[in-house]
């Protein structure tokens, strides 16, 4: 079970003209949602570095690219070299994504190759947008994992590595799966509870969990 919580004094509450408890609730269904991606990115990657779960089959792959977090240049032609990867491992080339690190996101727009049409590119300079390399989707995120995360108690999964060196992660949508057992649900108390703390509870949850399915459907692009 993953929670988020906050605490609504019913004095704040009250000195407000506004109704809070609607934006408190947005912003706890947020914080789970964040989490949500940080583990599927996390899980991603470990899939990359995964092998074969069925016999026969093919593992996840790495790339190795020391500019990759500094040269938009550098990282397309890794974008590339994970592409030709995937095509040769029978990867669907539909719903291919690379997901980067907002730096490496306008590193990418900076580099004409990539949006310039004339080449062939997909995107806009002026707004700032990149949208496809290689026939992958380009999309940025601040939860591309880029430290040493260690493991957390209490979850049954394995989320946990070593990402220093992680600078972006290829994949198609096989790669990972999903289970819920509980879908997002928010609730507050009442009664006693708020008569002795004189305020609310508010409480976003939701039980699921996340498991690799097809390692290669995954590419893992690293500085070393």
């Amino acid at each position: 079970m993953l929670i988020a919580d906050t605490f609504i004094a019913n004095i704040d509450e009250a000195k407000n003209h506004y109704d809070v408890r609607a934006e408190y609730s947005r912003l706890l269904g947020m914080a789970l949602a964040k989490q949500f991606d940080v583990r599927c990115l996390q899980l991603a990657v470990l899939a990359a570095r995964a092998s074969a779960t069925v016999t026969g089959g093919n593992g996840g792959s790495a790339i190795t690219d020391a500019d990759a977090k500094t040269n938009g240049a550098s990282l397309a032609a890794s974008i590339f070299e994970a592409a030709k990867i995937m095509d040769e491992k029978d990867v669907p080339e539909n719903e291919r994504v690379a997901i980067v690190k907002p730096s490496q996101y306008y590193n990418l727009v900076q580099t004409t190759d990539v949006i310039n049409r004339d080449w062939g590119g997909a995107g806009v300079y002026a707004d700032g947008k990149v949208l496809r390399v290689a026939g992958i989707q380009i999309i940025k995120s601040n939860n591309v994992p880029s430290t040493n995360v260690s493991a957390v108690a209490g979850e049954q999964n394995t989320y946990h590595g070593n990402f220093s060196n992680t600078a972006a992660v290829v994949m198609q949508k096989q790669a990972l799966g999903t289970v819920k057992l509980m879908d997002l649900a928010v609730e507050r108390t009442s009664g006693d509870f708020e008569i002795m703390y004189q305020g609310t509870l508010m409480a976003a949850k939701y039980a699921m969990g996340h498991g690799i399915l097809r390692p290669e459907c995954a590419v893992e692009i690293k500085t070393a």
